[in-house]
C-alpha cells in the first residue's frame, strides 16, 4: 500500500485478510514518521508487522565504489529499535534496480546472481527473529510470480 494511515489503508487492513505486513521506508525523518504511523496502524488492527526494509539505503559510485548515505544512514534501524522490530534488509539506490523495475523484471528475478541481491527475503524466505516466533508468526515465505 502507499504510505499513510488514511481511510483506504485502514479499510484494506480491516476488511481484507492480511497475515503480515512489511514496512518499507526511506531513511529520511518525514518518511520515518509515516512508517511509524503505519506500523502502529497495523498493530491496532491486529496485523503482525514482520519487520522493516530500508529503501534507498546507500548510493555506491559506479566508478570508485565509494558509498554515500544520501538520505541518512540508520533511520530505519533506529525506528526498528523503537518499535521492537527487525530490519529485514536494505535496498540500495542503484541504477540497475530502477532499470529492471521499469522494464517489469525486478532485479531479483532478472539478475538473481547480481551484486544487488540486497534483500534475501524478496527471493524466497527468511527466518524471523525469536520475538516474532514467540508471537506465533512463522518464517516469512514470499512467492514471486
Amino acid at each position: 500500500m502507499p504510505p499513510g494511515t488514511g481511510d483506504v489503508q485502514l479499510s484494506v487492513s480491516q476488511n481484507i485478510p492480511i497475515t503480515g505486513a512489511v514496512i518499507v521506508s526511506t531513511p529520511q525523518d518525514i518518511a520515518l514518521l509515516d512508517a511509524h504511523k503505519g506500523a502502529e496502524m497495523f498493530r491496532k488492527v491486529h496485523v503482525p508487522v514482520l519487520g522493516l526494509v530500508q529503501n534507498m539505503s546507500v548510493f555506491q559510485c559506479p566508478k570508485c565504489k565509494h558509498e554515500t548515505h544520501i538520505f541518512g544512514a540508520d533511520g530505519v534501524r533506529d525506528l526498528a529499535k523503537t518499535l521492537g522490530l527487525d530490519v529485514l534488509g536494505d535496498i540500495p539506490l542503484h541504477v540497475n534496480i530502477r532499470e529492471t523495475c521499469d522494464a517489469g523484471q525486478p532485479i531479483v528475478i532478472s539478475q538473481p546472481q547480481s551484486d544487488m541481491r540486497f534483500c534475501p527475503f524478496l527471493c524466497s524466505s527468511a527466518p524471523l527473529s525469536p520475538t516474532k516466533q514467540q508471537e506465533g508468526v512463522s518464517d516469512l515465505q514470499i512467492t514471486v510470480q
